[in-house]
């Protein structure tokens, strides 16, 4: 199955988030931050600490949430040229065949660790780190979404990335 491609900025930065939220330090990061800032607006409002304590985590929390939410998907995009190019894939039993003006590139299904199905993307890992994003609008019908899906539970058998 061939699919043609360009990547829309807001679904990418979407992903992106997806990407990075999901992951396990960043999650057990923003639980300890949130606990902590409700901590302090306990304690603020109980009068165990000054308000210097709890605009402190309440800043921490703000800039934590700015930095997953925009700034790191943001840079992401703009470092990555991937993004501005015009992508055609090829999916078929052997191997994944992606190819851009300036080449072409194959991989074996082996290469590949796991997927995700997001809404807007199918994330393929290489590793807990490193993915490629494939949009679901590329794809002509449901038919051949449902195609891909099950292509990507036969070949991965790993519908979920694990760190």
């Amino acid at each position: 199955m061939v699919i043609h491609f360009e990547y829309d900025k807001k679904q990418v930065l979407g992903a992106l988030r997806h990407h990075f939220i999901s992951r396990p330090e960043i999650k057990i990061l923003l639980v300890i931050v949130n606990l902590f800032t409700i901590l302090s607006a306990v304690l603020f409002y109980l009068h165990k600490i000054r308000p210097l304590s709890f605009l402190l985590f309440s800043f921490l929390w703000f800039v934590l949430l700015l930095t997953f939410w925009k700034w790191l998907p943001l840079s992401v995009y703009k470092k990555s040229q991937t993004f501005l190019d015009t992508f055609s894939m090829d999916f078929n039993d052997h191997e994944v065949v992606l190819q851009t003006e300036r080449g072409s590139h194959a991989w074996s299904w082996k290469d590949f660790s796991a997927f995700l199905e997001t809404p807007f993307f199918f994330h393929l890992y290489f590793n807990s780190r490193s993915f490629f994003l494939v949009p679901k609008d590329a794809f002509k019908d449901l038919e051949s979404l449902q195609e891909i899906r099950h292509l990507l539970r036969s070949k991965l058998l790993k519908p979920k990335v694990r760190s």
